[in-house]
């Protein structure tokens, strides 16, 4: 390990691995706020940040637990979940007076069609915008949960389409 006077520790945070300060710098210099999407195996968060003087400040927040009041009954830790959630969070973020933002995944890997960018998906479908490729965003079958529906005990496609209806008034 290198030592001496000359030596400077890195930050705490890029240390940890938790965050990438040159992505970070470039996000904060666009003075747009953040659309965080953050992912667990049960859950997708989704956050409204701006970034001031003082340190970050959040707007808004939903997590994909609060499905559960718009009946959707399945895993909340899936890609048709992320996507309403998604949907919630722009609703959300719409009625806040908020029309634009730029996305923050974190560390998290960019996989095309993966969760992260269904929920991103989401955010753009509720009219929201939101810088994005098209073609990462994952297709309309997975997105409605037809690739999960076999092995799921309850009738996920239709849960879906009742708790998008609902979020969409």
């Amino acid at each position: 390990m290198a030592t001496g006077p000359r030596y400077r520790v890195p930050f705490r945070r890029r240390r940890e691995g938790r965050t990438n300060y040159h992505v970070r710098y470039k996000l904060i210099l666009s003075k747009k706020p953040r659309v965080v999407v953050r992912k667990s195996n049960a859950n997708t968060v989704l956050q409204l940040v701006v970034a001031e003087q003082k340190g970050d400040r959040t707007l808004l927040t939903v997590n994909s637990k609060e499905l559960r009041k718009f009946d959707f009954g399945a895993s909340t830790g899936n890609l048709p979940a992320a996507y309403l959630t998604g949907l919630l969070f722009g609703k959300k973020m719409l009625a806040l007076g908020q029309t634009e933002g730029i996305a923050d995944i974190g560390l998290h890997a960019s996989t095309r069609g993966g969760r992260i960018y269904a929920a991103i998906k989401g955010v753009v479908d509720a009219g929201v915008d939101v810088p994005h490729s098209p073609e990462i965003f994952p297709d309309d079958e997975r997105i409605r949960g037809g690739h999960i529906k076999d092995y799921t005990g309850a009738d996920i496609v239709a849960q879906f389409e009742a708790a998008r209806e609902k979020i969409l008034g």
